[in-house]
């Protein structure tokens, strides 16, 4: 086991610049990625309580989650194939916050979308008398 490990570690050409790809999957992973999903989460804000949208802001959210996880099973793979610290870590952790975060707060939203058609079907019982 501990040849195999030693093989890997001196085996692994890295896949990248570990300092160019730290800086640009920082920027982009976490400016734009980060951004992209702050502005689901204000959709998600807005437009659950109303009960609109729901498809877009659960799939999205959905969608995002399973990135997430992809990103942190290439992380994984990165970290047990030998790969240097500056390309492992930004992938485990993006990934991780990711994922957890959106599947967090995906259960969260759905109960309010739930709530929302509560109040349509009262609203619309209401008006039926």
């Amino acid at each position: 086991m501990i040849l195999a490990m030693e093989w890997l570690a001196e085996a692994a050409e890295p896949w990248f610049d570990p300092n160019t790809f730290g800086a640009w999957f920082g920027a982009i992973g976490g400016g734009v990625g980060g951004s992209l999903i702050g502005i689901f989460g204000a959709m998600a804000g807005v437009l659950a309580p109303k009960g609109k949208g729901r498809t877009l802001v659960l799939g999205g959210m959905a969608a995002f989650a399973i990135l997430g996880v992809a990103i942190l099973g290439i992380g994984l793979t990165a970290l047990f194939s030998g790969q240097p610290y500056g390309i492992w870590y930004p992938m485990v952790l993006a990934g991780a916050i990711i994922a957890i975060v959106c599947l967090a707060v995906r259960p969260g939203i759905a109960k309010v979308y739930r709530q929302a058609e509560q109040r349509r079907i009262d609203a619309e019982s209401l008006r039926r008398g």
